[in-house]
């Protein structure tokens, strides 16, 4: 990670962490980089629903068409259409304004390369320097300055690409949608609409300031409710950007990411079709997960916490699986990053194809009982090896055997490292983390 950008693009508070100024400097950059050699770059970009969003796409746009690229609007839309069109309509590159599943008064800028995929380290380490003033670059002039096209036909085509992946009518299945007040409000439903399905919505409409407010994936019980009041056969939710999707059974019980990479996982095995036996994970995901593959001898990738890793590892192996616990599934035959709406398409097809309920879909995985802690620390990585902290982890692990785990890891954002302890029982799993924080505390790690 870098001074500015994270795992997930460049994200802070608007006009505070990040401001119109450096959506301009970012614009300038982008422009500039791709207009190499007489080269008119084509830049598009996409935003989701919240108030600044509107000041950070015009800011960059007047850095893009001041250094010479032409900047093409796809308007409100979702992270993966913009990925999906970056690739699909050869851009140089992609950016996405939105902070994802954040308050509405954050934002962020994410920067996506000409395959759809997160732009790599090199470049964005480029752009650090430029917002940091270590060089200059020129403005454009006369007819090499660039132009501004509408390109809402891009999301369109995104639209009908989604429709195009439905491989049964959804004819008879009553489906609710939670779009969080975010990218998927105007998308999510015309694809189910068109797929046959009985749709209804929740928090589809926005207002610049109520986006993921008590809505969305990070707050599913609105969706819970909302499907056993209304009888539907199934609910997804959706975050920000809509690039996660966390579902709800008929009888009103989250299904989780981890549940989703079960459920995929088994059915692509179960037709021959998953890459490698293998299905990519993150060392977040659930115990139960992993011992539930264990059962049904499918194998699994672990990486760090991050859908960017989990894409590289499926990249770098051809595996067709991945994702994390929060919701960002990875279809890599479809699509280069997580797609929340591609991921309720996808758990439609496994429940008409197998003709059963979301509810049995989940059958043979048992989530592990889970216990986090976070310990504000004066240096992570002292805290993380120190020699009494290190005994006291290693005896956990051997007290818990092959019945849990534990993970501890450091923040990358905070001064805090996370201890945490999955068993089968919370009890269990509050003694075990007790035991490694109760050491870093007593000696003022």
């Amino acid at each position: 990670m870098g001074k500015y950008f994270g795992t997930d693009g460049f994200r802070g508070e608007a006009n505070k962490g990040l401001t119109a100024d450096h959506a301009y400097k970012i614009g300038r950059f982008l422009g500039w980089y791709y207009s190499q050699n007489g080269k008119k770059a084509k830049i598009v970009i996409g935003k989701d629903t919240r108030r600044s969003s509107y000041m950070f796409e015009y800011s960059l746009v007047g850095g893009i068409v001041a250094s010479g690229a032409d900047a093409y609007l796809m308007h409100v839309t979702t992270t993966p259409s913009v990925a999906y069109i970056a690739r699909v309509d050869e851009f140089d590159c992609g950016i996405m304004i939105s902070a994802s599943h954040n308050p509405y008064y954050d934002n962020g800028i994410k920067l996506i390369n000409g395959k759809g995929e997160k732009m790599d380290e090199a470049t964005i380490a480029e752009v650090e320097k430029y917002l940091d003033g270590e060089f200059n670059i020129s403005f454009a002039e006369r007819e090499n300055i660039g132009c501004t096209v509408d390109y809402v036909s891009g999301r369109n085509r995104y639209v009908g690409y989604l429709i195009s992946l439905g491989v049964y009518s959804f004819r008879g299945i009553k489906v609710a949608l939670d779009c969080a007040n975010g990218a998927s409000w105007n998308i999510a439903k015309s694809v189910f609409d068109a797929l046959g399905a009985k749709t209804l919505v929740i928090n589809n409409q926005p207002d610049g300031l109520n986006i993921n407010m008590n809505a969305g994936s990070t707050h599913i019980e609105g969706l819970q409710k909302f499907v056993v009041e209304n009888g539907c056969d199934v609910g997804f939710a959706y975050d920000g950007d809509a690039d996660r999707c966390l579902c709800v059974d008929e009888k009103g019980n989250v299904i989780t990411g981890d549940h989703i990479l079960y459920i995929y996982g088994r059915y692509m095995k179960d037709r021959d079709k998953l890459v490698g036996n293998k299905v990519v994970t993150t060392v977040m995901s659930n115990f139960g997960l992993y011992k539930a593959f264990d059962e049904l001898g499918i194998g699994y990738e672990k990486t760090k916490v991050g859908d960017k890793y989990v894409y590289e590892n499926m990249k770098e192996n051809g595996y067709n699986i991945g994702g994390e616990q929060s919701g960002h599934i990875i279809f890599s035959k479809y699509a280069s990053t997580g797609d929340g709406i591609l991921t309720s398409l996808k758990m439609m097809q496994v429940m008409i194809g197998r003709k059963k309920k979301l509810s049995e879909l989940s059958d043979g995985f048992t989530m592990y009982p889970q216990v986090l802690e976070n310990v504000r620390v004066v240096d992570k990585k002292a805290a993380q090896a120190d020699v009494e902290v290190r005994a006291a982890i290693k005896e956990v692990e051997e007290m818990l055997g092959d019945k849990g785990r534990i993970l501890v890891r450091e923040s990358g954002t905070e001064p805090v490292v996370r201890v945490m302890v999955e068993a089968e029982t919370t009890e269990v799993c509050q003694e075990m983390v007790n035991r490694v924080v109760e050491v870093m505390k007593r000696k003022g790690l």
